[in-house]
């Protein structure tokens, strides 16, 4: 607690969590793997110098940096990068007021905020005139010599953006990995933040595509699925587009949002226990569960909390005794998931599993539901209408993408389970 304490007390205490030695082996890392420097602050922008690369201050920012202006357009840029970091835990990559990349890593203790590890300064691609005109804009009102600035931008080391993405990723492990600081409250910002941007992605193409049906139950038996099988990333993904749906058709309404998670989490339960957990074991944790529910205020606590809901729900069927039941199914549900394009028998997807064609179909539809060709069909029932809705390309080409030879039988089977043909459901998706 005492730690704590000095903590809050400005540069030297940073100096104190992240010593010399330390930022010169994640500086040693970070150079030999990406070549770029860092620059360490507090969490008010300012630098620290014992805890700065050589060279991470490029000529092209001491020529910004000159006039007062230009300084403190650095300095706002640096802080706000700092900010956003800070509140959402992960690192945050954007371009500077110059119209250069820069990236910061937050550097927190659990949820005491210590400041940040900026990185970059750097252009994404080659420079030309283009970039030039762009940079000189950006630079108005600054004075600079005769092609001063733009030899200058000419000498930035050219880091492609996905390079950048990496190196971000890279050094937030590496960081957290070095030194003492605890990333417990960091990692639960980055989930949160991570989870409503698909979250706002999903309400984006809500929007965009239009939808008439104000709770989506095909998402919630594939969430059970999902559930049953243990997959925790597939589970997660849709679980956030349920989430997403939910907020796309009632906006701000945190009491509905409540009353549609106490549902989901019957539906979860109800997974768990075809799953084989024990009902008495998941009454008595569903009781807790509501309690949690009603005491949170705000969407993005209860949209955090359900996830880990949902961890703890794919665990307990881990743990239960059908789960090595679950296990022999994985292989034949993942064949498919990768491979529904192409002509299928059963006797293709029982192989993946080592399994007798009968012994599949009698453990696919005791632990899912549903049998192998209705699982199937889903997959690419699902495909099709992405391609219905994101492409140009006509029925008969989507017919065969998906895996079907005859478009007859696609659009009698497209039929079947969206309540609509093809040609029908892509008429209404384009015009919503």
């Amino acid at each position: 607690m005492q730690r704590k304490e000095k903590l809050s007390c400005g540069d030297i205490s940073l100096n104190e969590v992240l010593t010399r030695e330390q930022f010169r082996k994640i500086g040693s890392a970070f150079a030999r793997n990406f070549g770029l420097a860092l620059e360490v602050t507090d969490t008010e922008g300012r630098e620290i110098r014992t805890l700065c690369s050589g060279g991470c201050e490029p000529g092209f920012c001491r020529l910004v940096r000159q006039s007062k202006v230009g300084a403190g357009r650095c300095r706002q840029d640096r802080l706000r990068g700092l900010n956003i970091a800070i509140e959402t835990g992960q690192p945050y990559i954007t371009l500077c007021h110059a119209g250069i990349g820069l990236v910061c890593v937050p550097l927190m203790d659990g949820d005491l905020p210590l400041g940040g590890v900026f990185f970059g300064k750097c252009v994404w691609e080659p420079v030309d005139q283009t970039i030039c005109e762009d940079v000189a804009k950006r630079l108005r009102g600054l004075r600079f010599g005769a092609g001063e600035l733009e030899a200058a931008l000419r000498r930035l080391p050219v880091v492609s953006a996905r390079r950048i993405h990496e190196a971000a990723e890279f050094l937030y492990i590496l960081v957290y990995q070095m030194t003492e600081l605890d990333p417990q409250v960091v990692q639960w910002r980055r989930q949160r933040s991570l989870q409503q941007a698909q979250i706002s992605e999903v309400i984006q193409d809500s929007k965009r595509f239009g939808s008439e049906e104000a709770y989506p139950y095909e998402l919630e038996c594939q969430l059970i699925a999902k559930v049953k099988l243990g997959d925790r990333t597939g589970a997660k993904e849709i679980l956030n587009m349920l989430l997403g749906t939910i907020m796309f058709h009632n906006p701000g309404n945190v009491n509905l949002l409540k009353a549609r998670l106490v549902e989901l989490l019957s539906v979860l339960s109800r997974a768990a226990a075809q799953g084989g957990v024990d009902i008495n074991m998941l009454l008595s944790k569903n009781l807790g569960y509501i309690d949690t529910v009603l005491a949170l205020d705000t969407q993005e606590d209860l949209c955090v909390w359900i996830s880990r809901a949902l961890d703890e729900f794919i665990e307990s069927v881990y743990c239960s005794q059908d789960a090595r039941k679950i296990s022999q199914l994985r292989p034949a549900m993942e064949y498919m998931q990768y491979h529904f394009d192409q002509p299928l028998t059963l006797e293709d997807i029982a192989r993946q599993a080592h399994l007798s064609v009968s012994r599949l179909s009698h453990l696919f539809k005791e632990q899912m539901g549903i049998t192998v060709i209705e699982y199937l069909t889903h997959i690419r029932v699902s495909r099709a209408k992405e391609l219905l809705i994101g492409s140009e390309r006509n029925c008969t080409q989507i017919c065969f993408e998906v895996g079907y030879n005859n478009q007859s039988y696609f659009t009698r089977i497209f039929k079947q389970v969206a309540g609509m043909t093809p040609r029908q459901f892509r008429l209404e998706n384009k015009r919503l």
